[in-house]
């Protein structure tokens, strides 16, 4: 079979030659099917568009029976190309009538078929349509059969923009029924209330020409393209603002290069070659590079897509000539920004004093993006049910990012419930603040420590707002998850440096390099596994590889000269490893004496508890550690063998049950007899409910997320510790269900706050 992309420039012009002439629009789509099957030596090419009401019609066909055109019909999400445009992935299947998705048409003829391959036709990301090919044979299509399909797909959506094959009016319809709807839900990635208006954040770009015979006119045009993106990202960073602002600085370092990817370049050079306009091309790469990343299993690769994206986004603006976002107009007052994804550099050139709020339809809770909304106070919410990117602009909006939802122009009942809720909120964090330098003493006298959960340098700002007493977990591993090759020991220093500079006098307890599992580094090259958390990740990695944790506790060492130096290591699960890791260090402190190079003027060695095993070897580690801390939300990960991140089995073992409790119950009682100091870290610790079980069985140090530092010191200032240790230990004794509705009962009786 010769494949589709053996003469791209031929059939580019063949295509062009169809898309331009003056026959009708469906002509035109019949020519161009005939085309694609001719090529790609197909039985089969058809030709689905969506009509009014999100029904999949089949418009044209060569090879299929010539009555089913105008009569097959698939709702969205019916059958294999119903899901195709469900979804927006592309399928390849040697034998379609085996998927389970798979959906049977008499009036067709496509039973003899097996092999199909079918890719979405995209217009201003939207699906409008689907394009299929199939054969008799058994057989998997190429990946430059299925780039040259997705390719053709591009140039069939100029029959949608022009309203030749269906109305605008008909295009429309279809979205009747999502428009309708004023309640979306998502996930929130950043906490807060926001009342305001909608405002579209790119604008409606549609790229009306897809073909070019004239090469060297594309190319230049996407070189100028590229020249004026690069000149608008160095204006962001060069911002005031930006400029001293470590982890925005360094998340816009990655996002640069991103931009001055020469791979990326020379793709779309090549895409343009073929026959495609500048604009044509950058799509055509990223619908490419989406199709491939959403397939991958790695998640640091799926949520860097959003920074692919954005920057791809905002070239085809610049060639287009509309480079400008919603930021560069003039915003109203109450600004609720609204996009399918944005980059971080986007988010910051919106003005702070307007903008209220932003709703994403896609995006992680982890990508650059959230990170530094969280990092600025601005709520925002991702991952929304589909629909939301047809709201209009200016319409009212309320964004509800405590209980992941928005409501798109509320009812009046709704909106008063929710400025209620906002003036609430007002009032309860003012109240938060105003404690800020009261101590963390519950009612009966016990002193408890709270310190923060960190890993960038935002972080230590929290600390200070909410008046957190140090940091009792410092991740390490974000510096390394930006980076394309292995940070080297200067620039590592640097950093630590800066971080304990910020905290003052007050601690910072380092982790050193939790890796693998879910966090990958691009210049660890790892095999697949099958179930990465209890692969080789952490101090598993650091043991295999000593150069990288040798050089981090150099960094680490260097940056702490003058202070001391709090370390500890994660995921060990025996003694040894334990007396390996702090082998190392010992070598380290040895190397940088010799060197005589100025040195911390203690060292605190300590221990992540995170694997149970290690729970049953306390009387061994207690005498060689300098403190403990509990990684609770991998030690209950393991205890109870449940993934942590499985929606099916979040809600099936409650960390505030019997047997949890007990075994936290256990480590608090063997560290207090050897005098070793013991922190929690994690979940639990940062809820209200949670942490007052915790206090009830011992522990007097959690460290949380500083927005958690407010509220859990307001519990502990209305507790009597001493009534709730007596009820806890009671109902440990007798029960062995969760305490959880228990302990909110107390609470509510004796007038704890929670």
């Amino acid at each position: 079979m010769t494949p589709i992309q053996s003469a791209p420039r031929l059939l580019m012009r063949q295509l062009h030659e169809i898309m331009a002439s003056a026959d009708e629009a469906e002509v035109r789509l019949n020519n161009v099917v005939h085309l694609v099957a001719s090529n790609m030596v197909s039985e089969v090419c058809s030709a689905y568009f969506i009509r009014g009401g999100d029904i999949l019609e089949l418009f044209a066909t060569e090879g299929l029976k010539s009555e089913a055109v105008h009569n097959t019909r698939l709702r969205v999400g019916e059958g294999l190309v119903g899901l195709v445009a469900a979804t927006g992935a592309s399928l390849n299947l040697s034998n379609a009538q085996d998927h389970p998705k798979f959906v049977y048409r008499p009036e067709t003829g496509e039973e003899i078929y097996k092999s199909m391959m079918a890719v979405p036709i995209l217009r201003t990301g939207k699906v409008v349509g689907v394009l299929v090919v199939q054969n008799q044979a058994s057989r998997h299509y190429s990946e430059e059969e299925e780039e040259a399909l997705q390719t053709v797909a591009m140039v069939l959506a100029e029959l949608v923009v022009s309203g030749d094959l269906i109305t605008s009016q008909e295009q429309n319809d279809g979205n009747m029924d999502r428009a309708m709807v004023s309640k979306f839900e998502g996930t929130i990635f950043a906490e807060g209330l926001a009342e305001g208006v909608v405002v579209m954040h790119e604008p409606r770009v549609e790229i009306t020409q897809h073909l070019s015979e004239d090469y060297d006119d594309q190319l230049e045009k996407l070189a100028q393209g590229f020249e004026s993106l690069l000149a608008q990202i160095d204006e962001i960073m060069s911002a005031e603002d930006i400029l001293h602002h470590g982890e925005h600085r360094e998340i816009l370092d990655v996002y640069k290069l991103f931009a001055r990817d020469k791979g990326w370049r020379a793709k779309i050079e090549t895409a343009i070659e073929s026959g495609l306009t500048a604009e044509a091309a950058v799509e055509k790469i990223q619908v490419e590079n989406r199709s491939k990343m959403m397939k991958t299993e790695d998640p640091y690769l799926r949520e860097r897509l959003s920074d692919l994206d954005d920057l791809a986004n905002r070239l085809i603006r610049h060639l287009m000539g509309k480079a400008g976002t919603a930021a560069s107009k003039e915003l109203p007052v109450n600004a609720v920004v609204v996009a399918r994804n944005m980059g971080p550099a986007e988010l910051l050139e919106y003005d702070r004093e307007k903008l209220k709020a932003v709703v994403l339809q896609e995006g992680s809770h982890t990508s650059h993006v959230a990170i530094v909304a969280r990092a600025l106070g601005i709520p925002m919410l991702g991952q929304m049910e589909t629909g939301l990117l047809d709201v209009d602009e200016g319409v009212q909006i309320i964004v509800h990012g405590l209980d992941g939802e928005i409501y798109i122009a509320p009812p009046p009942e709704i909106l008063e419930t929710y400025r209620d809720a906002i003036s609430s909120r007002a009032k309860l964090l003012a109240r938060y603040d105003n404690m800020r330098d009261k101590p963390v003493i519950t009612k009966d006298g016990v002193e408890i420590e709270l310190v923060i959960n960190g890993g960038l340098a935002m972080d230590i700002e929290g600390m200070h707002r909410t008046g957190a007493s140090g940091v009792g977990l410092f991740r390490t591993e974000f510096q390394f998850m930006i980076s394309e090759t292995l940070p080297r020991v200067h620039p590592q220093a640097e950093f630590y440096k800066s971080i304990i500079n910020a905290a003052g006098e007050k601690p910072v307890t380092f982790r050193t390099l939790d890796i693998g599992g879910d966090k990958e580094v691009s210049f660890l090259k790892r095999d697949n596994e099958e179930n990465p958390a209890l692969g080789w990740r952490a101090i598993r990695i650091a043991l295999d590889r000593p150069a990288l944790l040798r050089y981090q506790l150099r960094a680490l060492i260097t940056a702490a000269a003058g202070t001391t130096l709090n370390v500890m290591f994660p995921m060990i699960t025996t003694v040894d490893e334990f007396k390996l890791a702090k082998a190392i260090l010992e070598k380290e402190l040895n190397r940088h004496q010799r060197n005589n190079r100025p040195m911390p003027v203690d060292i605190k060695v300590g221990t992540m508890l995170e694997v149970p095993s290690l729970v049953w070897q306390l009387e061994e580690l207690l005498p060689i550690v300098d403190f403990i801390s509990i990684g609770s939300n991998d030690l209950m990960q393991f205890f109870y063998a449940c993934d942590r991140d499985n929606p099916k089995l979040s809600n099936r073992y409650d960390t505030l049950s019997l047997p949890s409790l007990n075994m936290l119950r256990f480590i608090v009682d063997k560290c207090s007899a050897q005098n070793v100091p013991l922190t929690l870290c994690g979940e639990i610790g940062g809820r209200t409910v949670g942490a007052l079980a915790l206090l009830a069985i011992g522990f007097r140090r959690l460290s949380i997320a500083p927005a958690a530092i407010g509220p859990v010191k307001m519990m502990i200032r209305s507790l009597n510790l001493g009534e709730v240790e007596q009820f806890v230990n009671e109902l440990l004794s007798r029960s062995s269900h969760s305490i959880r509705d228990d302990l909110r009962a107390f609470a509510r009786d004796h007038d704890v706050r929670i």
